[in-house]
């Protein structure tokens, strides 16, 4: 925790409120990596996309299970995690997103909420630093280009009303990307539901002062990296290349400022849906590519070389279709994820500055999400509670069933036992014989 406290003075991120903010050599200050072109150019012009009644039949299919959406997540929620796999159509995001984050549900709880934030006065040290960081979000793409335009002002109130709902929290610099993406699909109220989300239930401990969760996260990823990739791991250790030097600036904004855009809203079609697990299994990939083979790491024999590969991988292995089948085939499990979060959790320094993470409070994608504001909504809180896990104990086996033994016996024998005396009455005959029970088989 001590490496992380030094490196957010380094950034900037502890000093006072205007100055919380991360570099990571530019990380932030770059203009982005897509071009205005990049983000009007329809999918179905790009090379490797699907067809155009592929999208159209996709669209259909998830206009079909939002429109039930409380039975599909109740019933066919592997249905909705494969198709965000596959990717949500463009047209649809707007409905999509908030449902899958359960940023509807929060909306309709609150009614009247953002309205209220977004025309009460901000904090001033608050409106400066936001102030200060809108044109650097996405400058080229023409939303954001001018400083009294929609994109700028509704990021504005987005980001001011977070500071108001959450005091405590305040502004973090890397909230600022995440917002703006949220803005590109959707109407200023929603992306700020979508955010809370994102930064209490998605990720939380990652953007407040302390960002606690996020040195937790660092360890539980060079702890996966150590068991899936150790000779991209051993490399590391060896030139001398911390998580905390590139780790945030992909898990903060959410690759926002590190991938091609379309593969970013893949990625979120994916985090949205299955929770940080997706982060963790992107961070590999990017690593295997950037470091898999002994040539790329024999062309990087120090720190600034290795953190150059990292951010120099090819445009056409980060195009979205064979990026996202290389991620979803990363051999991590959720109970993988949690295995380790708990090892490290355990190795964590006790006299660390700051609150304790709290992992439990994370949860893992949209299913949890859903059933967790059931439930809420079923005790009267609309405040989403974790579900309990309950685990029966085992039954005690049943001794196996005897076949009974009726070899050389008479039904009549076999009915007389079970249900006592037979009845007496005339005897019914049976073709001029004996009685059809006495006979013996």
């Amino acid at each position: 925790m001590a490496s992380l406290v030094a490196t957010q003075q380094n950034w900037g991120l502890l000093s006072d409120p205007q100055a919380r903010s991360w570099g990571f050599s530019g990380g932030l200050e770059r203009e982005g990596i897509c071009s205005k072109e990049c983000y009007a150019m329809p999918c179905a012009s790009r090379p490797g996309q699907p067809s155009a009644d592929l999208i159209r039949q996709r669209e259909m299919k998830w206009v079909e299970m939002t429109s039930h959406w409380e039975k599909t997540m109740s019933r066919r929620y592997k249905k909705v995690k494969m198709q965000c796999r596959k990717g949500i159509p463009s047209a649809l995001r707007a409905r999509c997103w908030p449902l899958l984050c359960g940023a509807q549900v929060c909306q309709n709880n609150n009614p009247g909420t953002y309205q209220e934030l977004a025309v009460a006065p901000g904090d001033p040290q608050w409106m400066e630093t936001i102030g200060r960081d809108l044109h650097r979000q996405f400058p080229l793409h023409e939303m954001f280009v001018s400083p009294q335009g929609h994109g700028q002002q509704g990021l504005l109130q987005v980001l001011k009303a977070y500071t108001l709902y959450r005091p405590e929290q305040g502004y973090c610099q890397a909230q600022g990307p995440v917002a703006a993406v949220l803005l590109m699909h959707l109407p200023p109220e929603e992306a700020f539901w979508c955010l809370v989300q994102i930064c209490e239930v998605y990720l939380p401990g990652y953007y407040g002062p302390h960002m606690e969760a996020v040195q937790l996260d660092a360890e539980v990823f060079m702890a996966l990296l150590r068991r899936l990739l150790p000779r991209v791991y051993q490399h590391l250790q060896q030139v001398g290349v911390g998580p905390l030097l590139y780790l945030p600036e992909w898990f903060l904004c959410l690759f926002t400022r590190s991938l091609p855009f379309p593969t970013v809203l893949r990625i979120w079609d994916a985090f949205l849906s299955e929770g940080a697990k997706v982060l963790f299994r992107v961070g590999l990939t990017l690593m295997r590519l950037a470091l898999g083979t002994v040539e790329q790491r024999a062309a990087c024999p120090g720190l600034l070389e290795t953190l150059g590969a990292l951010r120099a991988i090819p445009p056409t292995q980060l195009q979205e279709e064979a990026f996202m089948s290389q991620v979803h085939n990363v051999a991590l499990s959720e109970r993988d994820l949690q295995r380790e979060i708990r090892i490290q959790l355990a190795q964590l320094p006790k006299s660390s500055p700051g609150p304790a993470p709290l992992p439990q409070a994370r949860l893992p994608g949209a299913q949890a999400i859903f059933e967790s504001q059931q439930l809420a909504r079923i005790r009267g809180s609309t405040k989403p509670e974790i579900p309990r896990i309950v685990v029966q104990p085992p039954e005690e086996p049943r001794p196996p069933r005897r076949k009974p033994q009726t070899r050389g016996k008479t039904f009549h024998g076999l009915l007389t036992r079970a249900r006592g005396p037979p009845i007496e009455g005339p005897s019914r005959s049976h073709r001029g014989s004996t009685s059809f029970l006495d006979t013996r088989f």
